[in-house]
Order: structure tokens, then C-alpha cells, then sequence
């Protein structure tokens, strides 16, 4: 829930960035994220509520809300929000579905999510659209294709910059060749501890993904290896997570 005390927490934070990265994040879309961090034997369960939440906000006509799912084979799931600006986060966009459902009920249903998991959070993500390669139009969700792959590229403050240089090179090399490989590119923004980028990879499957990874590997060729390689230097840790996306959990106002 996004209460004022989370409100008051960020108003104090603002003050203490610089104007000018928040200039420079207000030029790309943010995404309210929040990542429950499901045990293994709980994701059906999980699930399963998701799919009750989502009936409920249906049958009940939420507005003011949108989300969509997704979710890595480690468990981590994402409901994935967009938000104009960090004022969205002082809406209780939550007390009309409460007042509709009914407290209790409404209560129990995130007394029955809190099982599910251990650990659980919020944050914000911004698309970096100067670092994203998709010619033929940016969208986040990729029709026909809800396999995902995530490559988070982990960076310390002194060498955000560096690494910033090298990924527009690289989506300029993808452009110079022609590359049917697309990706998105986020950063880090207000609720993360450290800075990191992700790059996103949308696929029909494991299989599709494999194929076109192989055929940009051969496209790319020596250059695009030794862009890698520079690309790496700067990178102070390096994950990929596998999953999808879920559009049966996904929600958006009528």
C-alpha cells in the first residue's frame, strides 16, 4: 500500500537529489514496480490469488490503476506500473476497491499474498528510450512474444557514465548492421540500492530466444564482440533471469 508515510519518505529524498538527474529521468517513462520474491511452493497459490485480485478489480471497475506481470524462474514476480511522476505515489489508488470489496475481505486477500512470500518490496524503474533498440517502435509488450529474458548489468557510481557511452555505441552498432535482435534498456531509479542497467529480450520461447541470439552473435560479428568485451569492463556484476510475461494477471481499467 502506498501510504504517507512512504509519501513523506520520498518528498525527503527528492530534496536531496540532484535537479539534474531528475531532469534527466523525467525525459523517460517511469514504472512503479512491485517484486514479491514467491517460495517455490507457494507460485501456484500465488498465482491463483493474482487471478482472484485481478476478478476483483474487474468486477469492481478500478481506475487510476494499470499493471502488468511478469515473473522470473527464480521467483521473483513483478507488477509493473506506469506513473507519470513521483506525485502518483501519494494516491491511495487502493480505497475505492477496499470500500467496494468490503475491508475484511479486502484484507484477507493480502493476508493470503503475505504467505506466499518472504520478502516482497517497491521501487522505480525508468525506460531508457536513448538506450533502447527497437526500430520499428518502442512498446513493452511484445505481441505473440511473452518469453523474457532479463540481463541486469550492475554499475558503481564512477562508472555509470562509461558504461552509459558504451551502450550507445552498441545501439548504434545493432542499427549499423540491422540487427532483428530488439531490446529494452532500464535504469535504476528512487526504492534501489545501487545502480544498475537492464537490458530486456522479449522472445515466443527459450527456443526462439537461442536462435536469435545466435544469428545477432554471427551478424555482430568481431566487432560486436570486442564491443562486449569493453561493454563488461565496466560492469561491476552481471545476472540474467529467464521468465515471461503473465497476460491473464495483467490489469487495465475498462
Amino acid at each position: 500500500m502506498r501510504t504517507l508515510k512512504t509519501t513523506v519518505l520520498i518528498a525527503a529524498m527528492l530534496l536531496l537529489l540532484p535537479n539534474l538527474n531528475i531532469a534527466q529521468e523525467s525525459k523517460n517513462q517511469a514504472f512503479y514496480v512491485h517484486e514479491d520474491q514467491v517460495k517455490p511452493s507457494m507460485v501456484q497459490e500465488y498465482e491463483q490469488i493474482s487471478k482472484e485480485f485481478k476478478e476483483a478489480c474487474t468486477k469492481h471497475d478500478l481506475q487510476d490503476l494499470s499493471w502488468e506481470v511478469a515473473s522470473t524462474s527464480s521467483g521473483r514476480y513483478f507488477n509493473i506500473s506506469p506513473i507519470k511522476n513521483m506525485a502518483e505515489l501519494d494516491k491511495n489508488v487502493m480505497a475505492p476497491l477496499a470500500e467496494k470489496m468490503g475491508e475484511e475481505a479486502f484484507m484477507d486477500m493480502f493476508k493470503r499474498f503475505n504467505k506466499c512470500y518472504d520478502k516482497h518490496g517497491d521501487y522505480i524503474v525508468y525506460l531508457n528510450e536513448e538506450l533502447t533498440y527497437m526500430p520499428e517502435g518502442i512498446s513493452i509488450t511484445t505481441e505473440g512474444q511473452n518469453y523474457r529474458k532479463w540481463h541486469f548489468l550492475h554499475v558503481t557510481p564512477e562508472n555509470i557514465q562509461n558504461l552509459k557511452g558504451k551502450l550507445k555505441e552498441l545501439k548504434a552498432l545493432f542499427t549499423k548492421k540491422g540487427s532483428k535482435e530488439y531490446y529494452r534498456i532500464y535504469h535504476n531509479g528512487f526504492g534501489n540500492m545501487g545502480d544498475y542497467y537492464i537490458a530486456i529480450l522479449s522472445a515466443v520461447d527459450e527456443e526462439d530466444y537461442a536462435k536469435k541470439s545466435k544469428a545477432n552473435q554471427v551478424l555482430l560479428g568481431e566487432e560486436g564482440k570486442m564491443l562486449f568485451d569493453e561493454i563488461f569492463k565496466y560492469v561491476s556484476k552481471y545476472e540474467v533471469e529467464s521468465g515471461g510475461m503473465h497476460p491473464e494477471l495483467a490489469y487495465s481499467p475498462k
